[in-house]
């Protein structure tokens, strides 16, 4: 089920849900039961996890202003992910 939108001249906007792609170009206003056309609307992207949301915030504001780093961030102890790692040159 889609939620399709529809705005009537004289009582404003309503929502109606019916199965995707049955949606008319047109409906009758649940009020005044007068003719009103369907508007296009963005998806409710409200209802996606606070992590994603969040993701997807940080990256348009990172296409603006990007986080810029001025320093190497400290050390956190060895963490060897690998054994073969602790043999590789070191600057």
């Amino acid at each position: 089920m889609a939620t399709y939108e529809y705005r009537c001249v004289d009582c404003g906007r309503f929502e109606v849900r019916l199965p995707i792609g049955t949606a008319a170009t047109a409906s009758e206003c649940p009020v005044c039961h007068g003719p009103a056309p369907r508007v296009f609307s963005s998806p409710y992207l409200n209802r996606v996890p606070a992590a994603v949301a969040a993701a997807r915030v940080r990256a348009e504001q990172s296409q603006d202003l990007p986080e810029v780093v001025t320093s190497v961030p400290p050390k956190r102890g060895r963490q060897s992910l690998h054994p073969a790692l602790s043999r590789l040159p070191r600057p």
